[in-house]
């Protein structure tokens, strides 16, 4: 008999971003192939019965392009970078090493310690693809990374910087910005008025763990964190992603008026050399 997901336990915060994925992909190549994803679904021993009637087509939309948007960032990096670092902060059951890998990159999967053990269950470390179990605030895990500056460094971080206060934020990235100098960032992020809507969804299913503090209006505004970060864009979130043609019109409406008000965004910075 399969297990059924517990809404409060860190393993349906690990597993629910996976479930979407699979399911959205498998219908959307054209968006993200996320063969592991789609393999440890198949395989795995939970009921996503509730899940799948509540989640939405247009949640797993969202999962799977945000996956896309990460790996051609992560692409494009390699492709000046062949032997950089990437360090994936809050990496949950994320895939993207097995889509992006070239060879030659060294890939970190950095999260707390019981999402890590949970993490090794369905997704082990391999050569050049290795986990570290600590805290992004706990700064030892600097010592844990390989960082060449002729090589590069970029750190990417999905659905995760959202949960922690902006000057916690403002703190680990300046001290990122100094350790290694000429990396880069990129996450995904909300507006205010976005983070204030999740919010008011997150308070009706009685979770307030998973309340939601960090926001992006001005790119700007992150800039003026420290002289030693550096804006290098803000991306809508469905800019540049092919349409499915079976997807229905609110969905197609909805993407569109998101971007249109900037309600999610990627955010790339740099740190300064």
């Amino acid at each position: 008999m399969k297990s059924e997901l517990n809404s409060q336990t860190v393993q349906n915060t690990m597993l629910l971003p996976l479930w979407g994925r699979a399911t959205a992909s498998a219908k959307n190549l054209e968006i993200l192939n996320d063969k592991e994803a789609i393999e440890i679904i198949k395989n795995c021993d939970y009921d996503f019965s509730t899940v799948a009637k509540t989640f939405g087509e247009f949640g797993g939309i969202c999962y799977i392009v945000r996956a896309r948007k990460i790996d051609d960032t992560i692409r494009k990096f390699i492709r000046k970078h062949p032997r950089a670092s990437i360090v994936n902060i809050g990496a949950g059951l994320d895939t993207t090493f097995s889509r992006v890998d070239n060879g030659s990159i060294n890939w970190y999967n950095l999260d707390l310690p019981d999402a890590i053990a949970f993490r090794q269950k369905f997704l082990p470390d391999s050569p050049r693809n290795t986990s570290i179990a600590k805290s992004l605030f706990d700064t030892s895990w600097f010592d844990d990374v390989i960082f060449n500056r002729g090589d590069g460094i970029l750190f990417v971080s999905a659905g995760v910087f959202y949960y922690f206060r902006e000057e916690q934020l403002k703190a680990i990235f300046e001290a990122m910005a100094h350790r290694f100098p000429g990396g880069e960032i990129y996450f995904d992020a909300e507006s205010r008025q976005a983070v204030k809507k999740s919010n008011r969804m997150v308070e009706k299913t009685g979770n307030k763990g998973a309340m939601m503090y960090f926001y992006v209006n001005d790119l700007k505004d992150l800039e003026n964190w420290s002289p030693v970060i550096r804006a290098v864009a803000c991306e809508k979130y469905f800019k540049g992603i092919p349409v499915n043609r079976q997807w229905s019109f609110g969905i197609r409406f909805m993407m569109k008026i998101m971007d249109r008000i900037n309600m999610m965004k990627f955010i790339h910075l740099r740190f300064s050399e």
